[in-house]
């Protein structure tokens, strides 16, 4: 483990053993599961997972850990290993008959890319289970009418029921973050999302109206208040999903 994190990367490696293990066990791998891991780095949590999985799929873009993942678990016939940018990779070339269950410890300044490519390809994916900068974790998991409640919560619990799982401390990485995190789980589900007439007109709305949130909806979204009988002196933070839900359907 002498390689050193590259701060360009993002990297905060995951180094505690006993935290990999209660991840895993939050994870809970099973024999038939496909598993694309995010962000390999020294492997872990790879470690732990290829075992316990039907096939393994790690993707690292840092050449100096690839080519160590490689050597490691080089005899391990279920796993496979890409380099590459994981906001580059095209998930529908990962041929699967099941979908896909997704985990990693990412680099916490590209969350939202990395949550709105999974969101575009979620038809692919069974559940989704990262570690994240703990008040990000907590903005996706709020609820209507608190402060952090905005458009990673809408649109997370709109495609998913989410919860978090576990809160990571900063002394479990090398090198040590300068915030708390935690782990959160998206399990994808269609009861909520087969009720959205639009999704792109879906995202850009609750885009639009938090953009605003301080501003009631008939300011922010001022161009459709003539549209619709909704109350819109709301702010974006006091609709709940199935309210935003009915909104986005009524301006159509």
């Amino acid at each position: 483990m002498a390689i050193k994190a590259k701060q360009s990367l993002g990297q905060n490696f995951l180094v505690d053993d006993n935290m990999a293990r209660k991840i895993v066990e939050c994870i809970n791998p099973c024999a038939d599961d496909i598993i694309l891991e995010i962000g390999a780095g020294y492997g872990m949590l790879t470690r732990l997972l290829q075992p316990r999985a039907q096939k393994l799929i790690a993707v690292e873009i840092d050449q100096r850990l690839y080519d160590q993942l490689l050597t490691t678990f080089q005899y391990a016939e279920n796993f496979e290993l890409i380099k590459t940018d994981f906001l580059k990779l095209d998930l529908a070339t990962i041929h699967c008959s099941e979908k896909i269950r997704i985990v990693g410890n990412i680099p916490y300044h590209i969350t939202s890319p990395i949550l709105f490519k999974i969101f575009d390809h979620r038809g692919l994916v069974k559940d989704l289970i990262l570690l994240v900068q703990k008040e990000v974790g907590q903005r996706i998991v709020s609820q209507p009418g608190s402060k952090d409640y905005g458009i990673l919560a809408v649109i997370s619990q709109a495609f998913a029921d989410v919860k978090m799982l576990l809160k990571v401390p900063p002394t479990v990485f090398q090198p040590r973050p300068k915030v708390d995190s935690a782990l959160v789980r998206w399990t994808f589900t269609e009861s909520r999302l087969k009720k959205i007439k639009d999704i792109h007109f879906f995202k850009s709305l609750i885009k639009q109206a938090f953009g605003q949130r301080r501003k009631m909806l008939r300011n922010s979204l001022k161009e459709y208040a003539d549209k619709t009988s909704y109350d819109f002196t709301r702010r974006p933070e006091q609709l709940s999903v199935a309210e935003w839900i009915e909104l986005a359907n009524a301006l159509l």
